[in-house]
């Protein structure tokens, strides 16, 4: 009796996915919310050996343990003997992880490891909750959609997937800090002109490479145009976009590799040009940013043309394709800042498709789980 009482008052809750920040950030605020919940819980990550979350969870201050899980290749299937291999191994070590730390709930946010370690838990009969980002499911999910007890989605229409009875509509988690940015403050951090239209430019941490030789080839319009750009250009493209911007004279522009103070950058953003991934939609919603989406063609069954038309659907961002942003991408984005109706529809359009909340939300869903 005494043991039931413990397991009911310091749950246990095993966490796994990981390989982009797309899933790492949502992983990492459950946990956050679940120990809001209970401050005496204990919670465990399992991720994929050598990818991101490896650092960025223990950053956050919570244990991980890393599998040798690999996504299929889908150039050379020959090669995926050794993946196969490697994903049984995955799921015989996560029955023993999880057999030493007895999970009251599994948690799954997609990615490599996800599907190894909630495959396990299921056959372990423990409980597992799901939390797909994206508008176009992943294959991880949908392979442990009969095994999950709850499904937590950020899109509506997601029955086409996952068994309708399943599914809760909770959004995406995102950085709650993104709201409380001072736009006043943001202009004196950057030296910018609180006078002068400002458009934010971002491709992710690792940056895009169409949406940054779209800004070179048109460097000299956007010069010429008036108005401020901060462009976030990701480590590796960096050295390229400042050797083309010194051929122009432009004080309004800010080249850099990355965004520290991301709250200052979307609280001075008129406009913002970004990649279609679920957490940069769920931010952009979240702060009613008119938002011009180039969705990346290198994404598994091409799920961020899918985010981004969820929203254009609903007249809430424009769409520019991949193969067509170095001829329209600047131009449209251009034309947008000098258009405040056109800014101030697709801001109140998006707005409303914010859901508040969502990882305190996913985490009552985890608690209605436990046993």
């Amino acid at each position: 009796m005494d043991n039931e009482q413990k397991d009911s008052s310091t749950p246990r809750f095993l966490i796994s996915g990981g390989g982009t920040g797309g899933h790492i950030f949502p992983a990492i605020s459950i946990a956050n919310a679940l120990r809001e919940i209970y401050p005496q819980c204990e919670i465990l990550f399992i991720g994929a050996l050598g990818r991101m979350e490896m650092e960025r969870v223990p950053r956050a201050g919570y244990n991980i343990i890393g599998l040798p899980v690999r996504g299929l290749n889908r150039k050379n299937l020959f090669k995926n003997f050794s993946v196969i291999r490697d994903l049984f191994k995955s799921v015989k070590q996560a029955k023993k992880i999880i057999e030493e730390f007895r999970p009251n709930v599994a948690i799954g946010v997609g990615g490599y490891a996800s599907g190894a370690a909630m495959k396990a838990a299921a056959d372990m009969k423990i409980p597992v909750l799901l939390q797909e980002q994206n508008s176009f499911a992943g294959v991880t999910n949908k392979m442990l959609r009969r095994k999950a007890s709850t499904i937590c989605v950020a899109y509506e229409g997601m029955e086409r997937f996952f068994p309708k009875e399943k599914l809760v509509l909770t959004g995406n988690p995102i950085r709650q800090s993104l709201a409380n940015g001072d736009r006043i403050e943001a202009y004196k951090h950057y030296g910018f002109s609180p006078n002068l239209k400002t458009l934010l430019i971002i491709g992710g941490s690792l940056g895009a490479r169409t949406i940054n030789q779209s800004v070179i080839v048109h460097l000299d319009e956007i010069s010429k145009s008036g108005i401020q750009v901060l462009w976030q250009t990701g480590k590796g493209y960096i050295d390229a976009a400042k050797r083309a911007a010194k051929k122009i004279e432009n004080t309004n522009l800010i080249i850099t590799d990355f965004v520290d103070h991301m709250e200052l950058a979307y609280a001075m953003a008129d406009a913002v040009i970004s990649r279609a991934g679920a957490s940069s939609i769920s931010e952009l919603c979240m702060l009613g940013k008119p938002s011009i989406l180039v969705p990346s063609p290198n994404v598994a069954e091409d799920h961020q043309t899918h985010n981004a038309m969820a929203l254009v659907n609903k007249e809430a961002a424009i769409l520019v394709r991949d193969t067509d942003a170095e001829d329209q991408l600047i131009n449209t984005a251009l034309a947008l800042l000098n258009n405040d109706a056109k800014m101030q529809f697709l801001s109140s359009n998006i707005k409303k498709l914010a859901q508040t909340d969502s990882a305190k939300r996913i985490a009552q869903e985890v608690c209605k789980l436990i046993r």
